[in-house]
This record gives structure tokens, C-alpha cells and sequence, in this order.
């Protein structure tokens, strides 16, 4: 039976292109082997999806029928980065995604023949109970992935309705970037196991550079000090909304290519922003804490804090969006005149100055590309790189990531053969499929 195993992790390991598991993915597969109950507690990057989704497959079986596995987590964008990841296993087993902002029917229509794993927002879920959808009783396992975050977002009678729903004998397993101090009293368990890999979290040891500004000038100086990346990847972070929309606005008017990221965002237009972060598009990410963990986003060269956390672990949080998995990285403070540091920061930063005028850096070296269609009209990439190839003429370097959603794809191609590949494929089908093509807005 172990060889099996063996030989399944080796597949999988195959198909996401990863040559081997880190040691808190080893610890968190072998530990749960026996069905315990587990608390996987490890810094942001370091592979807890792929740690909870191998361990959780050891309980799923072809032959069984009914909901086998749930996954619940905080966010959309979390829950469909997990989809992504288990799809991308290759295991065979069905998998269903639900979520806020999603079509419910077309999770119903997903929902008609009944998937061995679920993931889902706690919202949603709920909401699904409501309606019968599903039968947890025959769950065997259930992952609360960025647990504490669910909680602190007010879920917690969503969550109680869930663990309600289930028999009480599943195994669980508790992930989070940060500890928990308290569990619970819907959880159906006081013993558990854990796995604490925050000591190793590079966040901690990230040194932070000190800007200092006048409060008048803090938008400006932000500005200016990104400008001096010269489009190397940068998160924003702010504590606001309305500040995130406040600094974009102050770049919109200097043509300065950025996205945003922030909770009032249609899904639509979160996803969008992401996929063109995460393509090249756009190299600049202004974002609120929806943004400092969980998400599938690229290797981040500079963080910078605009706004100040007002706690610890959202600090490190965002700190760990950079220097991950062995990347080098660089966080940055800007502090106005009359703002205070927080209590955990370090009194001694080092300080540094921004150039005194604004140097405009070059255009993203990438465009992101809107098609009309996707997985639902059984567009794939492969379709989509066939087009850009051979009817667009482009060579294989001058395309970079390809992202299919239900109903629309996104590529990224390089900005200087934009217009020639836009003119070339302007009558073109996709499968025999009519499909608009243009720069995604």
C-alpha cells in the first residue's frame, strides 16, 4: 500500500513540475497518515496547499460515493487557486468550486453528479446546506485552510452550520500562517497534532527600509519611490480601500500601469487585475490585506507598507509576500511626519531617500489579451497558443502565461508585437468558435 503511495506522490509531483516535497510537506503527510487531527502552522509560500491536498488523498476512494473531502477557506481567490492546484494532481477524482460572486446554477449543475472533493467559501457552503445541495455526513476529511482569517472575517456561524452538517468522525486538518490561540468550541476535537514551521518564516528576519515623508507628500513620495523599481514586482499595501482607490487615481493621471486589489472589486475585476499581475502586464499591485496571503501571485521583488498594520501578524503577513521560497526580496516603510511606528516594529531601520522628481519607468513588457470564450466552450491553452502561433505568426518567447476561466481566457504577449498579432488573428476562430479578441481593460 505504501509503494502505491509512493508512486502516486511521484505522479503528481510530475504533473505540477516539481521535483521534490519541502520538509514541512513531508512532516504534514507522514503525520497524518494515522487520521489524526492535525494543525499545519507554516509561513505564507511555503506549500501548505500542496502539503493539505496530498495528505488528504490517502482518505479518497474511487468506490465510495457522496462528498469524501472538504475544503473550506476564506477567500474566492484562495479557493480557486486550491481548485487549480488539485486539478493540476491529475488524480481523477471530481472536484467542485464554490464560491460568492459564482453562478449558483452552474454549481448546481457541477453539483448533479457528486464530487469526492469540495471547496468552498464559508458563505457559500452554507448557503448550499440551505438548499440540500449536498450530504456531508459521508465527509472524511475536512481542511479549514487560513482558518484564523475565516474566523476573523465572521464566519464563525457559517462554520458552526458546516461542522452541524458533519458525522463529527472526519479527520481535520487546521492550516494557518499564523497560531492559534484558542480553538473553537463548534470543532468536534480538543486533541490534535501540530506541525509549526514559523520559526522558519523568512518575514521575520526581512529587514524594512524607512521612508520618510511629510503627510501632505506621502502619495507622491510613494509614488516616486515605485517609479524607482523601474518596474521590478511590487505589492502596495494599504489598511483602506479608499486609500488603494486614492493612490490609483493619483496614478491614472500620470499613466503610471498598475492594478488594484481590494474586497469592494467585482470578482470579475479582482480576477482580471490578478491575471494581468501575474502575467507582466501590469507590475504594480496597490492592494488592501486581502492580498498579504493565500493568493497565487507571483515571486514579489518589493513590499511596501503605505499604511501602517496595526497588529504583528498582518505585518508579517504582507513581509511574507516576498523573499519566499529562497527568492531575494525587499520591504519598504513609508512614514509620514505624523505617524508613529507601531509597537513590534524594529526603532532601528534603515533610512533612505526617494529621488526628488518623478522618472516615469518604462512600460510593462507585457500586454494581457481578453478572448471571449474558455473552459466552458472547451477552449484550452493549448487552442489558444495554437492561434497565437500559427495564425498570429508569434514565436514561442513572445507568449507568456495563458489563464482559462469558465467563459473568458487571458494571455500575456509581449507589448511589441501587439498590434501585428491583433491585426493577423482579427477574423480568426477559435474551434470554429467566433471569439472577440482585445487588450483586456
Amino acid at each position: 500500500m505504501q509503494t502505491d503511495l509512493n508512486e502516486t506522490y511521484a505522479a503528481i509531483l510530475k504533473n505540477l513540475n516539481i521535483k521534490a516535497l519541502n520538509p514541512m510537506q513531508m512532516e504534514v503527510i507522514e503525520k497524518s497518515v494515522n487520521n489524526d487531527n492535525l494543525t499545519v502552522l507554516a509561513p505564507t509560500g511555503s506549500g501548505k496547499t500542496l502539503a493539505f491536498l496530498i495528505a488528504l488523498l490517502k482518505q479518497l476512494s474511487p468506490e465510495d460515493p457522496g462528498v469524501q473531502a472538504l475544503i473550506v477557506t476564506p477567500s474566492r481567490e484562495l479557493a480557486l487557486q486550491i481548485e487549480t492546484v488539485f486539478r493540476g494532481m491529475k488524480t481523477g477524482f471530481k472536484v467542485s468550486c464554490l464560491y460568492g460572486g459564482h453562478s449558483v446554477q452552474t454549481e448546481m449543475n457541477s453539483l448533479s453528479e457528486m464530487p469526492a472533493v469540495i471547496i468552498g467559501t464559508p458563505g457559500r457552503l452554507a448557503d448550499h446546506l440551505h438548499r440540500d445541495s449536498f450530504d456531508l455526513s459521508t465527509v472524511k476529511v475536512i481542511v479549514l485552510d487560513e482558518f484564523d482569517k475565516s474566523l476573523q472575517l465572521g464566519f464563525h456561524n457559517e462554520l458552526a452550520k458546516i461542522f452541524k452538517a458533519l458525522s463529527g468522525k472526519q479527520q481535520h486538518l487546521l492550516i494557518s500562517a499564523t497560531n492559534l490561540e484558542e480553538l473553537p468550541k463548534f470543532l468536534p476535537f480538543t486533541n490534535h497534532q501540530t506541525v509549526d514551521f514559523l520559526q522558519n518564516t523568512k518575514a521575520i528576519k526581512l529587514k524594512v527600509k524607512l521612508v520618510r515623508t511629510e503627510s501632505t507628500e506621502k502619495p507622491e513620495t510613494l509614488m516616486r519611490l515605485v517609479a524607482g523599481f523601474n518596474q521590478e514586482v511590487t505589492l502596495v499595501f494599504c489598511n483602506h480601500i479608499d486609500a488603494v482607490e486614492r493612490l490609483s487615481g493619483l496614478l491614472k493621471r500620470h499613466d503610471f500601469e498598475h492594478g488594484v486589489f481590494h474586497g469592494d472589486l467585482e470578482q470579475v475585476d479582482r480576477e482580471k487585475n490578478l491575471i494581468r499581475f501575474r502575467g507582466g502586464a501590469t507590475n504594480v499591485l496597490i492592494a488592501t490585506d486581502l492580498a498579504a496571503r493565500g493568493l497565487d501571485i507571483p515571486e514579489i521583488k518589493h513590499i511596501v507598507h503605505y499604511q501602517l498594520p496595526h497588529q504583528l501578524d498582518a505585518y508579517l503577513h504582507r513581509n511574507g509576500r516576498t523573499a519566499r521560497m529562497h527568492a531575494e526580496g525587499q520591504a519598504y516603510l513609508i512614514l509620514a511626519s505624523d505617524e508613529k511606528l507601531q509597537p513590534y516594529m524594529d526603532r532601528h531601520m534603515e533610512e533612505m531617500t526617494v529621488h526628488p522628481q518623478l522618472k516615469l519607468p518604462p512600460a510593462p513588457g507585457y500586454v494581457c489579451l481578453y478572448i471571449s470564450a474558455g473552459k466552458k466552450e472547451k477552449i484550452n491553452k493549448g487552442d489558444i497558443l495554437g492561434l497565437l502561433t500559427k495564425k498570429g505568426g508569434l514565436q514561442g518567447n513572445e507568449i507568456g502565461l495563458i489563464t482559462t476561466l469558465d467563459h473568458a481566457s487571458y494571455v500575456a504577449v509581449k507589448r511589441n508585437v501587439v498590434g501585428k498579432l491583433l491585426a493577423a488573428i482579427k477574423d480568426e476562430r477559435v474551434k470554429k468558435l467566433k471569439v472577440k479578441i482585445e487588450v483586456a481593460k
